[in-house]
């Protein structure tokens, strides 16, 4: 199994991980932005996931799979970044799912077959400084 690799630091992972929500926007075809949309995460082996609960019919999720970058923001770091289809570290991902946001309806959803179907790690492009934590 191939290692996750990040380049987020480890102290914006952190941060970012000590976050409950995250904040994902797609890039458009002309290089703005769609409205941002707060989604559940977590990190596992140092790289930061998220996926659709509502699996391929999620809005955020079509839009971030046909721009295929974006940005994302929580814990005071925003970033520019890609996301990157990856199923290999599905059980991990549950499991960080559980100990993060606990057993609850949501937590089902967000483990279900179809949300691990759309799986994906957010790998950074770039930290935009403005919204930079202090």
């Amino acid at each position: 199994m191939a290692e996750p690799t990040s380049t987020f630091s480890p102290a914006d992972l952190a941060a970012i991980d000590g976050d409950g929500e995250l904040h994902v926007a797609a890039h458009r075809a002309d290089g703005t932005l769609r409205p941002a949309t707060i989604v559940w995460h977590v990190v596992v082996d140092g790289a930061l996931f998220v996926r659709s609960v509502r699996g391929d019919d999620g809005a955020w999720y079509g839009a971030v799979r046909r721009a295929g970058t974006g940005t994302v923001e929580a814990g005071g770091v925003r970033a520019v970044v890609r996301f990157v289809p990856d199923g290999e570290y599905e059980d991990a991902i549950d499991l960080a799912y559980r100990a993060k946001y606990g057993g609850g309806s949501a937590v089902r959803a967000i483990t279900s077959a179809t949300a691990r179907g759309t799986t994906l790690r957010v790998e950074p492009l770039s930290r935009d400084a403005a919204a930079a934590r202090g």
